[in-house]
């Protein structure tokens, strides 16, 4: 344990060090930009498809935990962040004045014109407690829809209404934010097309910048998966799972909403610029139980995966006694950390800018993934310009297949 707080001490004196590099030079690589990402592991109650780490409201203190994520963001001595995500569990489970006390240590170590979202439940806002967030410095909000059937709600064992939803937004609006996003989630067991082109449609009639829209999941150590291993839960079948992706992608497009990446759309310049870090394979802070920190300065060099641990009880008692929050280390080599570029680039719809995939790493991803480019090429799943190497329109729906093809160097 003591290796591992030296580690973590390390890594954060690094950042530091990258940090007065960067401004004894005068410029920032947009690849040095970092990310700082917040996990509040709370929620009113728990839903039953997530499988992030969080725990109900009524067994955890608010007031100490918000006081162990300072104190671990305390620890980084690295300022100057381009963006900022509260998430979740549900930020806006916590009192207002907690919540409050957090956004505002963290506007602090933002640059002046970073992106600060905050997710919400749409059943825990209201105006006063919006018009906070955007005095405090938050100026993206993204709200949990998840569906605008209520029957689906239910079954989700989501904590707010369709009612709400809307709500939210208008309360959003009024309290001065002109950048909202909704999360929404297809493939709901007993779902039909009708059902989730409703949802859409109700989307899109309440004119946001942004929509991720995720296909439902059955993961590990959640309510659902234990109701389909029980047998009272099927999961939508592939084809219709890929009809409801596919009317998504048409749907939103007419409204305004350009696909950028596989699962998010926006409206031109509202791409929320806090995951794009992620899809360029920035660097990245994360703060709480079960945040991670992605320490690849350098993609030629490798770096570090640092998970802090999802326990609640043991990361409080080490930031509370001065110790790093207790967490798992991965080294990242330099080859790993060049296909972990190339997977998440590919992600975006732009995919792998050539030029910039050869500055970050010193490769031509035209030689050193030629087999698979030229294999998904001549079956039509990939686009190649003379600036780009994308997936084509028709690959989205499969693209966690193709993606694995690049997810190794031979």
């Amino acid at each position: 344990m003591k290796r591992e707080a030296d580690s973590r001490s390390a890594s954060w004196r690094a950042l530091a060090r990258g940090q007065a590099s960067d401004e004894r030079q005068g410029t920032r690589d947009d690849s040095l930009s970092f990310g700082l990402y917040v996990h509040v592991p709370v929620c009113r109650s728990k839903c039953r498809y997530c499988g992030f780490y969080s725990l109900p409201a009524d067994r955890v203190d608010a007031p100490r935990l918000v006081d162990g994520l300072l104190l671990e963001l305390d620890r980084c001595e690295r300022t100057g962040f381009c963006t900022a995500y509260i998430g979740g569990g549900s930020p806006s489970s916590l009192p207002v004045n907690d919540l409050l006390r957090l956004v505002q240590q963290v506007r602090r170590r933002c640059l002046p014109a970073a992106e600060f979202t905050v997710e919400c439940n749409p059943g825990q806002v209201d105006a006063g407690f919006l018009e906070g967030l955007r005095t405090a410095g938050v100026n993206r909000l993204s709200f949990g829809a998840q569906s605008f059937l209520a029957r689906e709600l239910e079954l989700l064992g989501r904590g707010h209404s369709v009612e709400q939803i809307g709500a939210a937004v208008t309360a959003a609006r009024r309290a001065g934010f002109e950048n909202v996003g909704l999360d929404l989630i297809f493939a709901i067991p007993g779902s039909s097309p009708a059902d989730w082109q409703a949802s859409l449609d109700a989307a899109v009639a309440l004119n946001i910048e942004h929509v991720s829209a995720y296909s439902l999941s059955f993961e590990p150590g959640t309510v659902f998966e234990a109701w389909r291993r029980a047998g009272r839960l099927a999961a939508v079948d592939e084809e219709l799972d890929r009809a409801m992706y596919e009317w998504t992608i048409d749907r939103l497009e007419r409204a305004g909403l350009r696909q950028y990446e596989i699962s998010n759309f926006a409206r031109p310049g509202f791409e929320c610029r806090h995951n794009l870090g992620y899809w360029a394979n920035r660097p990245y802070v994360g703060i709480g139980p079960a945040a991670a920190s992605c320490l690849t300065l350098d993609i030629r060099e490798g770096g570090r995966r640092i998970t802090n641990d999802a326990d609640i009880e043991r990361y409080l008692a080490a930031v509370e006694s001065g110790r790093p929050a207790p967490a798992q280390t991965q080294v990242v080599s330099p080859d790993d950390a060049v296909c972990e570029t190339a997977v998440l680039n590919l992600r975006r719809r732009g995919g792998i800018d050539l030029a910039e995939f050869r500055r970050r790493t010193g490769l031509d991803p035209m030689r050193i993934f030629a087999d698979p480019i030229e294999r998904y090429r001549a079956m039509g799943l990939m686009e190649v310009t003379d600036r780009a190497v994308r997936l084509a329109g028709r690959a989205l729906p499969v693209a966690d297949t193709i993606l694995c093809d690049f997810s190794a160097l031979d």
